[in-house]
Formats: structure tokens, sequence, C-alpha cells
């Protein structure tokens, strides 16, 4: 068997060694420490075992980010479907059922209609699953997965949920009956800086140990003028050409209003926005090799990574409890995106309460 282990660690290359090919498999990891890597790894190894094989991501963007990391890893890669979960389960039903599944209130199916079709299919010798981000899929997506009869590997980190319909670790480890969850240290993607800031947001029992790697401290922008982020953004463009800019916003409509500021004042910096409203298009497939603006929405922010982040928009949680959660998680996500600079704005007179909490040391004042 003729492996390549494509930008591994020793710690990462170890952790892929030590999962046998047989059996439903759990790997957290925090953000930063190589998760969908090895995702796209364990993936290619299991479909050289001979079985039909599978990634699955919630995310349409994860999927357009992943999918060069499975083709990178050599000529094996037409052996390995990469799709979102959403979109496989659909076809994999209509297949099965000869029609379209039930949907449910929550954007899902009727899981019920799944365990169903799933106990009676004949499912292929090896068949395989492995998830990235695994903690955005419902518990009820891995007790289809066991009535399936797959081998299961989950990459997931509890503390950057998302979603309503989620999963923790011991919920996706007894659905599937695998062992306990096996852990993946390390942050190989922030500087010291921003892990530093991203911790303020961790709601783990334990913060994953800062990086080594030093950087730029974050830094908070008041946004007194409409065209203030437009300025921002060009100069990053320009100061730095060859760096990838992700933009992340809590609204569609701000995201297409930045698009068209963008556009109309500086044409030639040809910025790129992504939303899963979209079907097709440029507005759906993106080029995220390329340097320059990306404008997302938060919902689709998980498992990306870009030279510099912006959150313009932190004003727009200046209503929402700065101990909760799900905002304190939305949060984490947002910062650990980052892997040289993060910078955070908001508009009005005053900072916003998740913001102002954190001291000067860790995110510096313009």
């Amino acid at each position: 068997m003729t492996l390549t282990y494509v930008d591994l660690t020793r710690s990462q290359q170890a952790s892929l060694d030590a999962l046998p090919f047989d059996g439903n498999h759990v790997v957290d990891g925090p953000p930063g420490s190589g998760k969908s890597v090895l995702a796209a790894q364990r993936a290619v190894m299991l479909a050289l075992t001979g079985g039909p094989t599978v990634l699955l991501t919630r995310s349409y963007l994860l999927r357009q980010s992943i999918a060069p990391l499975v083709s990178a890893l050599g000529p094996q890669q037409d052996k390995v479907v990469v799709a979102t979960a959403h979109s496989w389960l659909s076809r994999w039903y209509r297949e099965c059922a000869g029609t379209d599944p039930s949907r449910t209130d929550s954007g899902w199916f009727d899981w019920s209609e799944f365990f169903q079709q799933a106990a009676v299919a004949e499912t292929a010798h090896g068949f395989s699953f492995v998830i990235d981000e695994g903690q955005d899929l419902p518990p009820d997506f891995y007790r289809f997965c066991r009535v399936l009869r797959a081998r299961t590997t989950v990459y997931a980190d509890e503390c950057q949920r998302l979603t309503e319909t989620q999963s923790t670790l011991p919920e996706i480890a007894k659905a599937l009956g695998a062992g306990a969850p096996r852990h993946l240290a390390g942050n190989h993607r922030n500087t010291r800086q921003i892990a530093e800031l991203a911790a303020y947001f961790h709601v783990g029992t334990d913060t994953p140990q800062l990086p080594e790697r030093e950087g730029p401290p974050p830094r908070l922008h008041r946004l007194s003028r409409p065209g203030t982020l437009v300025d921002l953004l060009i100069g990053m463009v320009e100061q730095h050409p060859g760096r990838g800019v992700g933009v992340i916003l809590n609204s569609t409509r701000d995201q297409q209003d930045l698009l068209t500021r963008l556009t109309r004042r500086s044409p030639r910096i040809k910025p790129q926005m992504y939303t899963s409203q979209a079907a097709g298009g440029r507005y759906r497939n993106l080029d995220l090799g390329r340097p320059g603006i990306v404008i997302v929405n938060r919902a689709s922010a998980k498992g990306l990574g870009f030279d510099t982040v912006v959150v313009p928009d932190t004003h727009s949680d200046a209503a929402t409890d700065p101990t909760s959660a799900s905002l304190r998680m939305a949060y984490y996500v947002l910062a650990t995106r980052a892997r040289i600079e993060l910078h955070l704005g908001y508009e009005g007179l005053n900072e916003p309460p998740a913001i102002a909490q954190i001291p000067r040391h860790a995110l510096a004042r313009e």
C-alpha cells in the first residue's frame, strides 16, 4: 500500500497511524489541530483498503475547501466521494427509495425513514464514512451510520458548535457505539496572540495550549462611517497582495452590500462572496486558492482558514448576553479562522459587551 503524507506533523501522523481501519472512531481536536487535513488523509487511507469511501461535511464551502486536499494525495482521489451531508444523504435515499426524503422544520430529515432504508440496504463491503466538523451533524445521523453498518471516523470539536441540530462528543460516540474520543493536540493555524484572544471565548473545561508562533496583536476598529470598512479592506489587500482576507458577516444583506461597495470602489481587487442561498454560479463556487477578499457568512465559516480575518459587525451582537455559550462559541470559531492577523470591528459609540470585556493587552484598540 503506497501512502503519501501531506504536511503532517509527527503528532498528526501518529494520530492517523493509531486509528484501526475497522470500527468506529471519534477524534477530538481544537481549532488549527489539522482535523480537515487528517480527515482527507484518513479517507484516502480507507479507500486504499478497497471499500467505497465518503468524506462528508455539513458546509458546502468547507466541502470546496477540503476537496483539493483529497486530490493532493494522489490518484486515489477518484475512490473518495467528497460531499455535504445533506446532498449525499438525499442522493442515497433517492437511490434506495425512489423518492425524495421527508424534511423536518430543523432542515434535516425524517430519520425514521433513513433507519428503515438502512436496515434493508445492501451496504458494500468496507463502506466508510469520514466526517469533518462532525459536531454540527445531529445524533440521529450517527445512528443512521451504525444501522447502515458503515465504518465511521469522526473529526470534531464540540467547543465549535454553531448549529441548533448539533452533537456533543459523548452523543456521537454513543450513537456510533465507539470508544472514548481520541484527543488531537496542537494549534498549527493561529499565532499565539490570536489564540490568546480566542481563549476568552472558549467554553470547554480545558483551554487548548497556546501555539508558539508569534504575530501582530488582534485589533479592534470603530467603524465611524460607511466607507471606513471598505478603506480598511482595500488597504489590507494593497499592503499584502498575496494574502487571503476572509470577511465574516452575520447577515447576507450585509455581505451583498459590502461586495457592492468594494466592487464600485476598487473593481480590480475582484472580491468573492459565498452565500448558501445561491444554487450555483459565482456566489456558490469560489476559488479559495486565489488571494484577495472572500466575504462569507458566519454560518459558513466553520473549518475554513484565512491569512487575515475581519469580523466587522460585532455590534450586531450588542443585545446578546455576552456570557451565553452560543455567542462565545461563535466568537471562538470566528477568531480561530485567522492565521496571521485578526481584526474586529463595530459601529456606534460603545464597544459591544462581548468585546469590551477583553483587556487591551489581548485586543489592541484603534
